[in-house]
């Protein structure tokens, strides 16, 4: 029992510091890149930058307020729906935008141009990039930022929306303001391309972080590759029962889901036991169980 309660704790401990870490590349992307060039995007943050540029309040101050009332109104409508991995989010997050912008004002208290001026393209892509990788992290590690996520599970409890749709809705609206703001379209063009480069490198960090792959071998020492594979890569084996249509012989198949950073494990071990084995690497879409994603469904 205090086993597994010391690894529930090492895993949140985990969990915590990369969301930590996450929200640090985050809000280095707004402070370095995006409010300098004046570039907005999707998200409650992208609303706080929109109110930055228009009357100089800080995006911190306004990401705070914006995320309490929102947490106000999840927590009364739709109970303890967020757990309290998205207030630490929000709370750190709030910290971080803080501390980065005190970090690269300058004297006059603007923040510096770190690209140069009329970089702004450059700006939006370095930025989105940082956006998307911090993010990834957190969503990786079971975190959210709140905002416009919490609009859309209050506006999907009533209305037959889906959460995608409901949150791309909300960042159409957002990124659209802009031109009101500036009156130039560059800015609102600028704000969909960083949505569209967040959301390529999100996608990419959450599919590296959990790509797993499946070997089906094939050879006459599947006993003694099984029981290495069981025992040094400590992955879990299935014997499936095979029959070749050439030689009309009987024979077992291995079957291993794995970790892709354990492919290479996995190779030598059985070119080891057996270099005439036939393998079958590839690569699956989800695994979901022990040792794995955690089984979610909505």
């Amino acid at each position: 029992m205090e086993i597994s309660l010391i690894k529930k704790l090492g895993r949140e401990s985990k969990d915590y510091l990369a969301i930590t870490f996450g929200l640090m590349c985050y809000a280095f992307g707004w402070a370095a890149f995006m409010l300098p060039y004046q570039i907005t995007t999707g998200g409650a943050t992208g609303i706080c930058a929109i109110i930055y540029y228009v009357t100089g309040i800080e995006i911190q101050v306004s990401y705070f307020i914006i995320n309490a009332i929102l947490m106000g109104f999840a927590l009364k409508i739709l109970g303890p729906k967020f757990s309290i991995k998205t207030i630490f989010a929000i709370l750190v997050l709030t910290f971080f935008l803080w501390f980065f912008q005190r970090l690269l004002e300058g004297d006059d208290g603007k923040l510096p141009l770190l690209l140069g001026p009329g970089q702004d393209f450059m700006a939006c892509v370095v930025g989105a990039g940082l956006l998307g990788f911090g993010i990834g992290i957190v969503f990786c590690n079971n975190g959210s930022t709140g905002g416009t996520d919490i609009i859309a599970w209050i506006i999907n409890k009533y209305k037959d929306v889906t959460l995608g749709r409901m949150i791309m809705y909300c960042d159409i609206v957002i990124i659209s303001s802009c031109y009101f703001i500036f009156h130039d379209w560059r800015r609102v063009l600028f704000g969909f391309c960083v949505l569209f480069i967040m959301s390529i490198v999100i996608d990419y960090v959450v599919n590296s972080a959990r790509q797993s792959v499946q070997f089906l071998i094939f050879s006459r020492k599947h006993d003694e590759i099984a029981e290495g594979i069981s025992t040094q890569i400590n992955r879990g084996v299935t014997l499936l029962d095979g029959k070749g249509w050439y030689s009309k012989q009987d024979i077992k198949v291995v079957v291993v889901l794995a970790k892709k950073s354990q492919s290479l494990d996995i190779f030598r071990l059985v070119k080891d036991i057996d270099p005439n084995a036939f393998i079958s690497q590839s690569n699956v879409v989800g695994v979901y169980g022990e040792g794995f994603d955690p089984l979610k469904v909505k």
